[in-house]
């Protein structure tokens, strides 16, 4: 599963020991790296959506064997990595452009 957030919200998920389910979580089709790649990249967007103008995108990727509704929580043993922007981004730039990829217990690194 592929998790749209922010920074921001990331933080006070990560806070609380849990991810938050979004309305517009991503699965990816199957386990083949173009499934996977295409799954991130649309949840990648759907984390520009929420920025609503600069600032940098942020995928959690969870490993759950069924999919909990949009709302439920995920808890961060179930987190196997984050995809975010190394930086912040202008509003309009590239959306394809990859993220950086950062272990689960580089969450607090990345949120500082």
């Amino acid at each position: 599963m592929y998790l749209p957030t922010t920074l921001a919200l990331l933080a006070e998920q990560h806070a609380e020991g849990v991810v938050v389910v979004p309305e517009d979580v991503v699965v990816a089709e199957d386990d083949s790296e173009d499934a996977e790649y295409a799954a991130l990249m649309t949840a990648a967007d759907a984390s520009t959506a929420l920025l609503g103008g600069p600032g940098r995108r942020v995928v959690v990727v969870a490993e759950l064997d069924q999919e909990p509704a949009p709302g439920g929580a995920v808890p961060l043993r179930r987190v196997a990595a984050v995809h975010a922007d190394v930086a912040d981004r202008p509003a309009g730039a590239d959306p394809d452009e990859d993220l950086g990829w950062f272990a689960t217990q580089e969450i607090p690194d990345l949120l500082r």
